[in-house]
């Protein structure tokens, strides 16, 4: 996967913006060490720095990682695959937001950020549920198969049970955990589900010719017009996930 880290951070700002809210459930404090994990560009990274705790942020993009070490040069960051990564400190604290949905190796995610806390530490996380972006994909579906293309799952969409239970077979114990739908407006009104599937869907457009897929993703916004589009602004059918747990 690659990132337009430019991109991401000028249009799909609102993917940090709602982070926001979960450092509520986070509460951060002075002087603890929290991970950040799938840090993107660093803005939470940056936001949980304020309270005077010890930010090391973590993300496979060496992109994303870039950009963040050019704005927030005073923060650690960090290269490294969520599944394998191995630091050589136990944290207070580990926080993700939007990023768990992309890593498949879920169990092996689950261990290393088990691993990585103190004993009685936090995680709070915010990603993707069942049924995220669910019409978005089906429309993509329908559009790359009238192509003659053939369409491969990407994002790991879990239910509430079933994360709960990945997490607890690791050692966790959940405190609260809450799904919620939370359509999404999309900063370009002209192109807004085309600009998306730009941003976060590479994968799906692997080896297809660039006309070809422009014009699969022309399809797909239309398609999604009557239930994706109002009063002159897109939207994405989002459907999140949120968990705070505690080693067990």
């Amino acid at each position: 996967m690659s990132w337009n880290a430019d991109l991401y951070k000028n249009n799909f700002a609102f993917v940090h913006q709602y982070g926001s809210s979960l450092i509520e459930w986070l509460q951060p404090q002075a002087g603890e060490k929290i991970l950040d994990l799938g840090c993107g560009t660093g803005e939470l990274t940056a936001t949980l720095a304020d309270s005077g705790a010890q930010l090391t942020g973590l993300d496979s993009s060496a992109t994303m990682i870039e950009s963040a070490r050019r704005n927030y040069s005073q923060l650690e960051f960090v290269v490294a695959n969520a599944a394998s990564f191995s630091l050589p400190v136990q944290f207070d604290a580990v926080f993700s937001n939007a990023a768990l949905h992309w890593m498949q190796e879920k169990e092996q995610v689950a261990a290393r950020m088990y691993q990585h806390l103190k004993p009685g530490g936090r995680l709070v996380l915010e990603m993707g549920a069942k049924g995220n972006v669910e019409a978005m994909l089906q429309a993509l579906e329908r559009s790359m198969q009238q192509h003659g293309y053939q369409y491969r799952p990407r994002w790991y969409f879990p239910s509430l049970g079933e994360y709960t239970t990945i997490l607890e077979k690791y050692g966790f114990r959940i405190h609260q955990a809450y799904c919620f739908d939370r359509l999404t407006e999309l900063a370009n009104p002209e192109n807004g589900i085309i600009e998306w599937f730009d941003m976060f869907g590479d994968y799906f457009f692997e080896n297809i010719p660039a006309d070809d897929r422009l014009s699969i993703l022309r399809q797909t916004q239309e398609a999604l017009r009557p239930s994706c589009y109002r009063e002159g602004k897109w939207y994405a059918d989002y459907v999140r996930l949120r968990i705070a747990a505690v080693k067990h």
